[in-house]
């Protein structure tokens, strides 16, 4: 490769990764690594990450956080100056049904990380978490100085014991660590699993679309594009060796306005099956941005009707003009 900086992205192949490696990949040298998982199709993963596949200051390695010796190697054939982990067993619902597969990844696999970036003197350390680790809570701004002891699924304690161990190895090792919690990111290339596209293909397949409760939980929906310069410049942050930020767009969209702003965009109307609200599951997430914006400089500008316009055009290329339909 070449004097540049070199990043390690974790679940760089994923739908925040590989949008971060988008951002990067001019500026910098990248290691991406991920597992091509069968959480959903990896095929998806794979094309998100092939356009670098011939970049010289590109590489991919197939392999999980969760197997030391392999990230050993990773680690020892690359001169890695700063780890941005994405990586993990992600969502609220499957984490109840799996939850030592979600302890294993999200918690071995960020101790494995941060083992490793000691072993190696690298001292930068970016960790993803979620606004998850803030639990039931009805109403009013999280902000990061808020106790997060009372996780209400698996998944949101694996993110909430990332955050702990991560200030455990900043305290002992004197490493530069971010942890960023992110509320509810949506935009072209997510996950096939998420709100925003799982409810976009259902509608226009015509298919009903499950809403669980009464269509009154609120979510802090954060477009891509501003989740991706929170996060670069959480990469550039060094005046403190340990910190959280929440990522959000600090408004909260209620489930009915979310469907009815993607009927718009996609000008069709939406069939709805009501389900029982699930274990697990939040009333709302609503980002207090204030920290991120004094420290990060972060500066949220795309509003959700914004946002579903744009996954819409996404949305239309990918399923209609694409000879293979990947799901």
């Amino acid at each position: 490769m070449n004097n540049k900086k070199m990043y390690l992205i974790t679940g760089g192949a994923g739908f925040i990764g590989s949008h971060l490696i988008e951002h990067l990949i001019k500026e910098a040298n990248i290691i991406c690594v991920d597992d091509f998982n069968d959480f959903y199709n990896p095929q998806i993963k794979r094309d998100n990450i092939k356009k670098y596949l011939e970049m010289s200051n590109f590489k991919s390695y197939e392999a999980s956080i969760v197997n030391y010796e392999a990230m050993s190697k990773i680690f020892h054939a690359n001169k890695i100056d700063h780890i941005v982990h994405l990586a993990a067993r992600a969502g609220v619902r499957p984490s109840l049904e799996h939850p030592r597969l979600y302890a294993n990844t999200n918690i071995t696999g960020t101790i494995n990380l941060l083992e490793l970036a000691k072993l190696n003197n690298i001292d930068k350390f970016t960790f993803a978490s979620s606004s998850s680790v803030y639990g039931s809570r009805n109403q009013g701004l999280f902000n990061e100085e808020m106790k997060i002891d009372k996780p209400i699924s698996p998944y949101a304690a694996t993110k909430a014991s990332g955050e702990q161990i991560c200030y455990t190895y900043s305290h002992l090792y004197d490493m530069n660590i971010t942890c960023l919690r992110f509320f509810t990111v949506y935009g072209p290339r997510q996950r096939p699993d998420l709100a925003v596209h799982k409810f976009a293909k259902l509608i226009d397949e015509g298919k009903t679309i499950p809403v669980f409760g009464n269509g009154s939980t609120k979510r802090d929906y954060t477009y891509i594009d501003d989740i991706i310069q929170g996060v670069t410049s959480a990469i550039n942050y060094n005046k403190t060796k340990y910190e959280i930020f929440n990522l959000g767009e600090s408004r909260t969209v209620e489930l009915g306005y979310l469907i009815e702003q993607i009927e718009k965009v996609l000008g069709q109307k939406a069939i709805i099956e009501p389900h029982c609200v699930q274990p697990g599951d939040v009333p709302v997430t609503y980002a207090d941005i204030t920290k991120a914006r004094e420290l990060l400089n972060y500066k949220p500008v795309v509003q959700i009707e914004d946002g579903l316009e744009k996954f819409a055009h996404w949305f239309e290329s990918y399923y209609k003009d694409s000879s293979e339909i990947l799901v």
